[in-house]
């Protein structure tokens, strides 16, 4: 049941970040779904490393959403520069 619970807080969390973001990103539900899932894990990641989350802690949907739209924004750049 937590892989569809995952599923479902990354594609929400994918769809703020896009809405977040400036510009069009031509992304369909599963990249989108995706996006978000990538956020939390870098979130996730990243705040276990600063400190902000023990281990096994999880990030929230804020941080999911703030991950998402920074894994969007190195996409952008790195398609742009293709």
């Amino acid at each position: 049941m937590s892989v569809i619970w995952t599923i479902i807080i990354g594609f929400l969390a994918g769809l703020v970040a896009r809405a977040v973001l400036p510009g069009r990103q031509s992304l369909g539900i599963i990249w989108t779904t995706l996006l978000g899932i990538v956020g939390s894990l870098v979130a996730t990641y990243a705040g276990q490393a600063m400190g902000w989350y023990t281990a096994g802690t999880t990030a929230g949907f804020l941080a999911s959403v703030i991950g998402a739209v920074i894994v969007l924004a190195l996409y952008g750049l790195i398609a742009k520069r293709t």
